[in-house]
């Protein structure tokens, strides 16, 4: 368990939780690993209530998971979990982009423009955890745009999976966050006229990117 510094007490709750994001997705809390409560309380210097809500918050996030008779653990992130997110989030998007398709106006340019820059100065700054955050937010756009509740409630439940996902691509490429250029594709077509190419471009983005997270997982898991 990594040594982590005490916390301003107006902060608890909010500030454990960024820690352990930022622990999970540095990988110096492995995934799989349990969660051992009176050594995180005696780390941050915090009682089990603050703790606990932060818990709760990562179980809610989709980064951590109860299972019974054993505690809390890191969500495990599997070659086939990564095809699943992959698959998944190639059918979601798609049907996000078609239905918000004709909805796209001069304000969803703006945004998603405002968005992408957002991105690139937290790539620019190194900062892992904000660069997850900005990259989720860039994607949320059109699921907000496609005026189809359902659709974003699914979107909104499939983030923790994705943000850990991010996180073991970045350390596929070995570094921290994406590139900066990463996304200018995949805004030229979500600006554009031509829906099947948006659609090509997703399935080419979701595609390589699931290719070269398996392939890390994979190496990783036949040497631990």
């Amino acid at each position: 368990m990594p040594t982590v510094p005490k916390l301003q007490k107006q902060t608890f709750g909010a500030r454990i939780a960024d820690e352990l994001r930022r622990s999970i997705f540095a990988g110096e809390i492995a995934p799989g690993s349990a969660l051992i409560e009176t050594a995180l309380a005696s780390q941050f210097g915090v009682s089990r209530g603050p703790l606990r809500e932060a818990i709760r918050q990562l179980i809610d996030e989709g980064l951590l998971v109860q299972v019974p008779f054993t505690g809390t653990h890191v969500v495990e992130l599997s070659e086939q979990a990564v095809r699943e997110i992959y698959s998944l989030r190639t059918t979601l998007e798609t049907f996000a982009f078609r239905l918000a398709w004709d909805r796209r106006d001069a304000e969803f340019a703006n945004e998603l423009k405002a968005r992408q820059a957002a991105l690139i100065d937290a790539i620019d700054l190194g900062d892992e955890l904000e660069c997850i955050r900005r990259e989720l937010d860039l994607h949320s756009l059109v699921y907000e745009t496609a005026n189809h509740q359902i659709l974003l409630e699914v979107w909104n439940g499939l983030k923790g999976k994705l943000q850990l996902y991010w996180a073991s691509h970045h350390m596929a490429h070995g570094r921290r966050g994406p590139r900066r250029d990463s996304h200018d594709s995949f805004l030229d077509a979500a600006l554009g006229d031509d829906l099947p190419a948006m659609e090509a471009e997703i399935e080419t983005h979701m595609r390589l990117g699931s290719e070269t997270t398996e392939r890390f997982l994979k190496d990783r898991n036949q040497t631990a």
